[in-house]
């Protein structure tokens, strides 16, 4: 436990740019700022000549060396011993010693035993057992089930789903395949499918790259797969020859049909996608007419209940082709890590939300069972066509203001449109010394002479526009947006709150499902939901927890049944558990049908407000009652 709380400590320093104080890590991750301090010292014990976490007056902050440390892995810790053992496991068909490991690894016997039930725990899904008979214990199962625990020890080694050669070496042991062959592997796999006019997912090669090391260590120990029955063809038989052309040539491993055509299905349902000049109907010729059916209905289900524009013919052929290749992976357990997945739920939690309603509907539809990293990827398509089909009118419109002298104000406005032009549109050009200053009305106004009324919207810029002019320019749009959007959410939250849906403090032993019900019931006692609506926010939470940010979960049904939308507020001072971190502030939303554009509003905007650190601390230690919440918040939201 004490190694997982040291990781997260680093996994929220390297997330986190600014300084963080020990009492605010200390909440953060569930326990007092004396330990906070302690797994510092920890931390950079484990990179003796580097610095992994800085310490200083305001706090900590993660170091040069942060990265490294979270991968270090310490010679006779309780987990390299694991992978010690599953190694030594897998590589004894007739099982191993238990007395002879236990020496050689230098622990008692008592250890083992506790190692091995350890192992035994992480066989669920792979479709292996654990035997033990008196000094002996070996692992029964096929060599695919076990390459299946290979692959779930590798992913556990790997941070965030990125693949990492060096963790995935110490899974395997030292002798398997290194960087120096592997690299090139990688290179030339990503040019050939790219010459057969394939899309390559870098997200997703990591997974098929590991299993390609995983297959070339196996085959290096004569346990390769069986032959398949039926012979490979099509794109199929043109990715298997590319495999075993690359295996031979860097990882001087010739592999056999099995493993070739394993990999094959691999890269065809994890790492590439149809082409630019691939057409909708060439795409839709190899899909399952039920697969295509069910995204199209979950597309327009989604469409509609979140006033969002991705009912788009390309959108719905591509979405319906990944999701044929994620049911072939979901019969193989073979799931797909995402390394955004968390950067994405925090960053765009409505593209999130709608990804899990798709995901949902899918789920009842096809049956499958969906991971977060695997939502991820279809909040990457759903982010990509609304980015696609954003309008111009999302940007903020901006005059000129620069007295005539020869051309200079048309340069001017070339150089903002050229350097400026995906943030801000220009609408207007005053060339004249003394405007009506008053009656610009655009959003902004950048003017190379001191404008005559004060204002926030004016910027100042030089006449030949400047690197320093487009930081200053950028920042004030960035501005503007942020007051409007967190205006707007002002705005709707003082309608939404109320006295009495408030809570302050949880027991230490609280979980999701009885905070749920916790605010649901105040909310049940409002008139504003029924208890059917409490179940479907548990169910919700189920299917994707509802932490989009290291202090806020934001619990809801995904239909908006309430007679009319509230939120009800609950404060955890210390922290609570959630999901697989720790929150402090919980947001139950009950939304109304009538209220469907104003979910968007409070959904993202609210979300933002608690993604930042010292707002979070704040609302959190002064918000004691209903009023002092309300206060706080506002007052965050003025800055």
């Amino acid at each position: 436990m004490t190694r997982a709380r040291q990781d997260r400590l680093l996994g929220l320093l390297l997330r986190e740019p600014d300084w963080a104080t020990a009492a605010v890590l200390a909440d953060a991750i569930g326990v007092t700022p004396r330990s906070i301090r302690s797994y510092v010292t920890a931390v950079n014990a484990r990179i003796p000549s580097g610095a992994a976490i800085e310490s200083g007056p305001q706090g900590y902050r993660a170091g040069a060396d942060a990265a490294a440390a979270l991968r270090a892995v310490e010679a006779g810790t309780p987990r390299d011993r694991l992978h010690t053992l599953v190694r030594a496991l897998l590589d004894a068909p007739d099982g191993i010693d238990v007395f002879e490991t236990a020496e050689r690894l230098h622990v008692s016997p008592a250890t083992l035993d506790a190692d091995l039930a350890r192992v035994r725990g992480l066989l669920g899904g792979t479709e292996l057992t654990l035997e033990r008979s008196a000094a002996r214990a070996r692992l029964r199962g096929t060599e695919v089930a076990q390459r299946r625990l290979l692959s779930r020890l590798a992913h556990d080694e790997m941070e965030s789903g990125s693949f990492d050669l060096a963790a995935l070496r110490r899974t395997l042991g030292a002798e398997s395949v290194g960087a120096q062959a592997f690299g090139p592997f990688k290179s030339d796999l990503v040019a050939e499918l790219g010459a057969l006019g394939y899309f390559v997912n870098e997200f997703g090669i990591g997974d098929v790259l590991m299993h390609i090391a995983i297959a070339a260590d196996r085959v290096a120990h004569d346990r390769a797969l069986e032959r398949p029955e039926r012979e490979a063809h099509g794109a199929q038989q043109q990715v298997v020859e590319i495999i075993a052309r690359l295996g031979e040539r860097h990882l001087d491993v010739r592999l056999g049909s099995g493993d070739l055509q394993h990999l094959a299905s691999l890269v065809l349902t994890r790492v590439v996608a149809p082409g630019a000049e691939t057409s909708a109907e060439q795409t839709r010729a190899g899909l399952d007419p039920d697969v295509e059916q069910a995204v199209r209905e979950v597309v327009a289900q989604a469409a509609s209940a979140f006033l969002v524009d991705i009912a788009h013919e390309d959108f719905i052929v591509r979405l319906a082709l990944h999701v044929q290749n994620l049911r072939e992976r979901a019969r193989e357990q073979a799931w797909s890590r995402n390394p955004l997945t968390r950067s994405l739920k925090s960053a765009y939690p409505m593209i999130f939300e709608v990804a899990v309603s798709i995901a949902s509907g899918l789920h009842t539809r096809l049956g499958i069972p969906l991971l977060d990293d695997e939502i991820a990827y279809i909040a990457m398509h759903v982010g990509g066509r609304l980015e696609r089909s954003r309008r111009s009118d999302h940007l903020l419109t901006a005059t000129i203001v620069c007295p005539g002298y020869y051309e200079l104000h048309e340069l001017l406005r070339s150089s903002v449109d050229r350097s400026l032009g995906q943030a801000i549109e220009v609408v207007g050009v005053e060339t004249r010394v003394d405007p009506e200053w008053a009656a610009i009305d655009t959003d902004l106004v950048l003017t190379t002479i001191e404008p005559g009324v004060p204002g926030d919207r004016f910027v100042r810029i030089q006449p030949f526009l400047t690197d320093a002019d487009i930081e200053h320019v950028q920042a004030a749009a960035g501005r503007l947006r942020r007051t409007r959007r967190l205006g707007r959410l002002r705005a709707e939250l003082e309608r939404y709150f109320s006295a009495d849906a408030f809570v302050h403090g949880w027991s230490s032993d609280a979980d999701e499902e009885g905070v749920i019900r916790s605010l649901g019931s105040l909310l049940v006692r409002q008139g504003v939901i029924d208890e059917d609506y409490v179940e479907r926010t548990i169910q919700r939470e189920q299917l994707s927890s509802t932490a989009f940010t290291d202090a806020l979960a934001v619990p809801h049904a995904l239909g908006m049944t309430a007679t009319r939308t509230s939120i009800a507020i609950g404060i955890a001072d210390p922290s609570i558990p959630w999901g697989e971190g720790r929150v402090q502030v919980v947001a139950m939303v009950a939304f109304s049908e009538t209220d469907r554009e104003a979910f968007q509003t409070v959904f993202e905007q609210f979300v933002e407000v608690f993604s930042e650190r010292e707002s979070v601390q704040r609302i959190v230690r002064r918000a004691t009652d209903f009023a002092g919440f309300l206060d706080e918040l506002v007052a965050v939201i003025d800055g």
